[in-house]
């Protein structure tokens, strides 16, 4: 890792990233695209120093109280966090400030700070949001390596909703050829039932390749799945698009809206996004827009 000073920390929707790279080595991560201009080694984690610091700054002249967002880049429960603390630390802030806290992680580490998600919980909203795409284990290990698994993620939801924080799953990306099957979705989906997570996030099965990563995904899929020639099909039947949709991305979506429907779990992407940026004061009962 190397350290740099930030100009700031927050984006006009109030979302932030205290690290950029990652050291997860999923091996379809759009964060390796060349469109963001990462100069460094991608597992080379950039942390900016002086994020703590910018953030309290940053709430201290917020006119109204928001709802704070993080890991829409970077995974922010990275191992190095553990030693830097700088995720807790803001988590600290938001509690002593009165703001809202929504974070994205793949991580079982965000249980660390548990205690502090249920004391911003108390006063206003808080909300976890988990990335699951891959039900089998052992493909699990092999396309995000250096991450939780998906047993030990569901295990968090779990625990997050026994400790009364509500939870919102990313369902992406659905690898074509790879996790595309209908096994992997309703073992994902039965994951969430007993969770019973808010909301699944989902833009549809398929995934996103474009400069930059699609070359990573390329060698990694040589290296790990020889046998199925990934990179020829990929060629043969995407080309270059930056979209890439399961052939079988109608019938998988037909049963994920099937199935959620049936649990009461929230498929439409408006209202997930309206959830998780209202900010909700529940010491006054009111509720005010990410936007304001």
């Amino acid at each position: 890792m190397h350290f740099v000073k930030a100009k700031g920390i927050l984006s006009p929707a109030n979302g932030m990233n205290l690290y950029r790279g990652c050291s997860h080595g999923c091996i379809y991560c759009d964060s390796r695209s060349s469109c963001y201009h990462m100069d460094h080694a991608f597992e080379d984690i950039e942390v900016k120093e002086n994020a703590i610091d910018l953030f309290e700054y940053a709430l201290r002249h917020k006119r109204k109280k928001c709802m704070i967002g993080t890991g829409s880049m970077s995974d922010p429960y990275l191992p190095l966090e553990m030693e830097l603390g700088y995720v807790r630390k803001a988590l600290s802030l938001a509690d002593r400030y009165g703001f809202g806290f929504t974070v994205i992680t793949k991580s079982d580490r965000i249980l660390r700070d548990l205690d502090l998600l249920q004391t911003i919980s108390r006063k206003t909203k808080c909300v976890v949001q988990m990335t699951l795409t891959t039900y089998d284990e052992n493909l699990c290990k092999k396309i995000e390596p250096n991450v939780s698994t998906t047993q030990q993620r569901f295990a968090a939801l779990r625990q997050l909703h026994a400790a009364g924080i509500p939870t919102v799953v990313w369902l992406s990306p659905i690898l074509p050829f790879l996790n595309d099957t209908e096994d992997n979705i309703r073992g994902i989906l039965t994951m969430c039932i007993e969770a019973h997570v808010y909301g699944i996030i989902c833009f549809g099965m398929g995934m996103t390749l474009r400069e930059g990563n699609r070359e990573y995904f390329y060698t990694q899929t040589d290296r790990l799945f020889p046998d199925l020639h990934l990179r020829e099909r990929y060629a043969q039947t995407y080309a270059n698009q930056y979209i890439i949709n399961s052939p079988h991305s109608r019938r998988l979506m037909q049963i994920f809206e099937t199935i959620c429907h049936k649990h009461g779990i929230v498929t439409d992407i408006h209202q997930i996004f309206h959830y998780l940026n209202d900010f909700e004061d529940k010491t006054s009962g009111t509720q005010l827009s990410l936007w304001d």
